[in-house]
């Protein structure tokens, strides 16, 4: 079970104001918990004050991760409105007695089981938000990574080479901007919208650039299976979109590494866009469309995906105009991805009963 520390930064004369608020939480926590295992007290492993700058004291709290949310929306609450406040949340590698952890994770485990708030466990919705903002910022290293992973597709495409493709999709950050912009339609918050969408779009515009030079200079033979396969669209591609969008999201939110999660959202996304690219560069173009309607089915539902996957665990703005707001941004985005969606697959459907699949 993955450990916080939670660092307070508040005026010395709050000292017993914290000091009241904690121990009121505390008392509230031991109920709520004893009354659910019987064993497990509550999520605060410790608490610890001390002394930062002249007239400001330092608290810390350890706190297992997944229950960290609610503790910080009552300290910003409270406190958010004093002179010098500031909350930072430092990852445990690990904690001494280690003992004392695993008994205590152990009868959590049991206790989670039992309680069916158990499958709303994540990260707080502060540590989540700092997470994917950094994972969508555009940077040279971000550009870099796309142009290698577009050419090492493009590589194994040619060579119909399943190893290659997995390697550039290994490569490929495209995790990040597409789970930042579920994120940002489920928080109504546009400037995060705004820089996933021009991350998403650079990376997108990369490799196709990329994938048509590379179309253009060599030799591509549409019937080779990999690129062939890409331009057949069945209703098969919406599902591996679908639950590419909840993994991608879900490893996000709880914590894990996405590294190996990111596999499947750019499988859905940098082979059949490569495709299009090297068609488009060869002079194949009614064929490279079959590609492109797949690119455009699978970035649809993964950001469709995501969205429902935040809304699903209760990942909301704390005050109440910008919840209001938040909730219009999502109905909205739903209706208009819903809408696209059904578009894609009305074409889909054209193309099987056509034979054209």
């Amino acid at each position: 079970m993955a450990l916080r520390l939670i660092e307070v930064i508040l005026p010395e004369e709050r000292k017993e104001a914290i000091e009241e608020l904690l121990s009121e939480r505390k008392e509230v926590l031991d109920v709520r918990m004893q009354q659910i295992s019987g064993v497990w007290k509550h999520p605060v492993r410790g608490i610890w004050y001390g002394s930062f700058q002249e007239s400001q004291i330092l608290i810390t709290i350890l706190a297992f991760a997944e229950e960290s949310e609610r503790l910080l929306g009552i300290l910003q609450a409270k406190f958010s409105g004093e002179k010098g406040f500031r909350i930072n949340i430092v990852p445990v590698l690990a904690s001494i007695p280690k003992e004392e952890i695993a008994s205590d994770f152990k009868a959590k485990t049991a206790a989670l089981i039992e309680n069916q708030e158990a499958k709303g466990a994540r990260l707080s919705r502060e540590e989540l938000y700092a997470d994917i903002a950094v994972a969508a910022n555009l940077t040279k290293v971000y550009v870099v990574l796309v142009m290698l992973s577009a050419i090492v597709a493009a590589i194994g495409l040619l060579n119909n080479n399943v190893a290659v493709i997995i390697g550039a999709m290994v490569i490929a950050p495209l995790l990040g901007p597409n789970v930042a912009l579920s994120l940002a339609t489920t928080l109504g918050d546009f400037s995060l919208a705004k820089n996933a969408l021009k991350t998403n779009l650079v990376g997108i515009l990369t490799a196709v650039a990329f994938s048509i030079a590379i179309g253009f200079f060599l030799h591509v033979n549409p019937h080779i299976p990999e690129i062939e396969s890409r331009t057949r669209v069945g209703l098969e591609e919406v599902v591996l979109a679908l639950v590419s969008g909840c993994a991608g999201t879900l490893a996000f939110t709880s914590g894990v590494p996405a590294t190996l999660i990111g596999v499947a959202v750019a499988v859905a996304i940098l082979p059949p866009l490569v495709s299009f690219g090297l068609l488009i560069g060869s002079g194949y173009i009614s064929l490279s469309l079959g590609a492109l309607l797949l690119f455009f089915i699978n970035i649809t539902s993964i950001n469709l995906a995501g969205i429902i996957t935040f809304f699903a665990q209760g990942i909301f703005p704390q005050a109440w105009l910008e919840r209001k707001n938040a909730k219009k941004s999502i109905a909205v985005s739903v209706i208009i991805l819903f809408l696209l969606l059904a578009i894609f697959s009305a074409a889909i459907f054209y193309l099987l009963k056509n034979g054209t699949r």
